[in-house]
């Protein structure tokens, strides 16, 4: 029979590129469950992936407000019925350019938002079934510079505008 040799076992080089969910804060009706950027991994883009749940609550009066970014965007709205992959168990209203084209969601959808350009209010309107929202900045900080004035003044008064700040902009 041959001899066992000890082998030890070594630090794993990669273990940094593993972010296990540790988070509990909440963004936009659900838990966060990943939040990346250059500040955590140096070099990354920023990302946010988060939850969508199911609420009796009223829908955010206005929701995350007018605004842009310096770098490109995708938001990724992901249904979770493994039998429609395409349903996405939502209503979520999007608001796209300064003329604010409104957009209502109801299936899993991509939404490619270029440098510059004006959008949102983004807000769930409804939620049958919990679903995932994904968030990718193409730059490695997270930038708004927003536009209030675009917003009736009755929903602009709505707004808690200390959770909202223009940053990444000079």
């Amino acid at each position: 029979m041959a001899e066992k040799k000890s082998v030890a076992v070594a630090e794993k080089t990669y273990d940094k590129y593993f972010l296990p969910y540790t988070e509990t804060r909440w963004i936009a009706g659900g838990p966060v469950i990943a939040r990346l950027d250059s500040t955590v991994m140096s070099g990354s883009n920023f990302y946010i992936l988060h939850w969508v749940l199911p609420s009796d609550d009223p829908p955010m009066p206005v929701g995350h407000p007018p605004h842009i970014h310096k770098e490109p965007e995708l938001l990724i709205h992901i249904g979770t019925n493994p039998d429609d992959p395409g349903d996405l168990g939502a209503e979520v209203e999007m608001f796209m350019g300064p003329e604010m084209e409104r957009h209502v969601i109801t299936r899993s959808t991509v939404i490619y938002i270029p440098p510059g350009m004006i959008h949102a209010p983004w807000r769930p309107l409804k939620t049958y079934r919990p679903w995932i929202m994904l968030q990718i900045n193409q730059g490695p900080e997270h930038t708004e510079k927003f536009y209030p004035q675009l917003l009736p003044k009755e929903l602009r008064d709505q707004v808690d505008w200390s959770r909202w700040q223009d940053h990444g902009f000079d």
